[in-house]
């Protein structure tokens, strides 16, 4: 016994987390562990992935620590259990062991650090109801009590709880820099493996809330290296793999993200199943669609939400590719309904403006655009006013503000490639084609959207431009006061069609068909489909019809 006990004190020292589990157990069974050396066991069974007995090795360690009269350890067990309780959305036995935790320390006289441990469950518990105030007042109670017994865990876990509710609060560059002073506390070595994991967790979290690219990237690299050291670590090697394949599908690197991605799905869908399983099932469905493999993004987006990962934006942008546009403009005005936190609104915002462009529906779209802008502004991250930039050149573009909007679309394409998102700044590039197209500068046009459509078939990007109808070619619009929808419609009364075999073809209703057309009369000052089809024939806008969507 002694050996195995040896052995597996000496591999967790090292993080050989499988090692340190199969002898401690081993050791175990010979005979009962200390408190120590059952905490040891329990973190490894909880570092592998083997967190049903690592619950019940806290069990056993609690009612150790009762047997031996050691009540404030034996509160820490139950604050610990209670944490997982809660994050499993066990509430009311979570609440059970916090009432039993706070119990031991009424009765035990004495002060000790875990006074502070015994106010995390309700602090998170703020945090997850949205409460920011609340969560920043008792985390600093926590962060306080933590620096008075000099307890590293309890003093991370405390500011990296005001960081959080910090940034929610508004105070995102104050809220930033203490969750960076935490990650001192995890590079200094300062932290056991799990408190470790969960920080680095709530961190990247943190980033993408506000939209850091930049410490996203670097946090990320930091959590590959940590967990590239220890080859048996399972609770965040997958939420890793998310955090790296959504890096490398920004910076274009598509195929390994993919491969990522699907690592991901893998490992954190096996039993018992991870809460970032949604979310990397999701991951992989976005480099799905962007690549034009929509059947496999549509299971992927489906297995999301199997997961409890909404699939939106995402699946709308599906809709809208497959020519779907009423219906993928029936889901994003659901999302943009029920989003409020900036990190879920500002992407569907900038979901939306392409869809409501593609749809026809100018004021939506416009509306849109101006949120995204107040919240970059708000927020002030390099990747939202980006978005934001893009989107109101977009609008401006259909409003006909060509020579505005080109300025805008200029800056995004700029800040893209500031960002190193190649696919962005391919996307924004061929609008500014547009511009100039409309502008009446052939030229540059062809340049811009030849480099454009370059730039997204070496990402292996589907021919979005094309087949979405977002633009049609310099020959068949010119400087035509239509959107691209518009002249869609256009182009099929021209053949003939019927309001309802247009709707058919398109994927729309007939009241949407009506009303592009009463718009297309409007703009172009005509009373009549036969009107219009003179119109569609006089300016090519007839050619081209055996590639309009089905």
């Amino acid at each position: 016994m002694t050996g195995a006990l040896e052995r597996g004190r000496e591999a967790f020292s090292r993080r050989r987390w499988g090692d340190a589990y199969r002898d401690l157990s081993a050791a175990d069974r010979e005979a009962p562990l200390d408190p120590a050396d059952l905490e040891r066991l329990g973190m490894a069974a909880q570092l592998i992935g083997n967190d049903s007995e690592s619950a019940e090795l806290l069990t056993r360690l609690h009612q150790e620590c009762l047997a031996r009269g050691d009540a404030c350890h034996a509160a820490r067990a139950a604050v610990w259990l209670a944490l997982r309780l809660l994050l499993e959305g066990k509430t009311a036995p979570s609440a059970g062991w916090v009432a039993r935790a706070r119990r031991l320390l009424e009765e035990n006289p004495g002060d000790c650090v875990e006074r502070g441990y015994v106010l995390l469950p309700d602090a998170l518990r703020s945090a997850f109801e949205g409460d920011a105030e609340t969560s920043r007042y008792r985390f600093t109670e926590i962060a306080n009590i933590g620096v008075r017994f000099r307890d590293p865990e309890l003093m991370a876990m405390g500011r990296l709880g005001i960081g959080r509710a910090l940034v929610r609060l508004g105070e995102v560059a104050r809220g930033m820099a203490l969750l960076d002073e935490v990650m001192v506390a995890v590079t200094a070595d300062e932290l056991s493996p799990v408190t470790v994991g969960e920080v680095y967790c709530a961190v990247l979290d943190a980033c993408q809330e506000t939209f850091d690219l930049r410490r996203a990237q670097e946090w990320t690299a930091s959590l590959e290296r940590w967990c590239a050291a220890q080859p048996d670590l399972a609770p965040y090697r997958g939420q890793c793999m998310v955090r790296r394949a959504e890096l490398l599908q920004l910076h274009g690197e598509w195929g390994d993200a993919v491969e990522e991605a699907s690592r991901a799905c893998e490992r954190l869908s096996r039993p018992p199943g991870h809460p970032a399983t949604g979310a990397a099932f999701y991951q992989r469905a976005e480099l799905h669609r962007l690549r034009g493999e929509f059947s496999v993004a549509e299971e992927c987006y489906r297995e999301a939400s199997r997961w409890g990962r909404d699939p939106q934006p995402g699946l709308a942008l599906l809709r809208l590719a497959q020519g779907r546009t009423d219906t993928a403009a029936g889901a994003i005005r659901r999302v943009l309904d029920e989003a409020k936190a900036p990190r879920v609104r500002a992407p569907a915002l900038a979901a939306g403006v392409e869809i409501f462009l593609a749809a026809g529906d100018i004021n939506a779209a416009r509306e849109a655009a101006a949120e995204l802008m107040d919240i970059a502004r708000s927020i002030d991250a390099p990747l939202l006013h980006a978005l934001a930039t893009q989107a109101s050149g977009a609008v401006l573009l259909e409003e006909g503000e060509a020579r505005v909007a080109l300025a805008a679309l200029r800056e995004a394409t700029a800040a893209w490639r500031e960002l190193d998102a190649p696919y962005q700044a391919a996307r924004a590039r061929w609008l500014v084609g547009l511009a100039h197209q409309r502008l009446g500068d052939e030229d540059t046009a062809a340049l811009e959207l030849d480099a454009a459509r370059q730039a997204l078939a070496e990402l292996g990007a589907a021919a979005e431009p094309e087949r979405r109808k977002t633009a049609v070619s310099a020959e068949s619009r010119g400087n035509s006061p239509l959107t691209a929808r518009e002249i869609e419609v256009l182009r099929l009364v021209a053949t003939g069609r019927t309001n309802r075999a247009i709707a058919d073809g398109l994927g729309i209703s007939q009241k949407t068909v009506a009303r592009h057309l009463s718009n297309i009369f409007t703009k172009l000052g005509l009373t009549s489909r036969a009107a219009a089809t003179g119109y569609a024939y006089q300016h090519d806008l007839v050619p081209g019809l055996s590639d309009r969507p089905t």
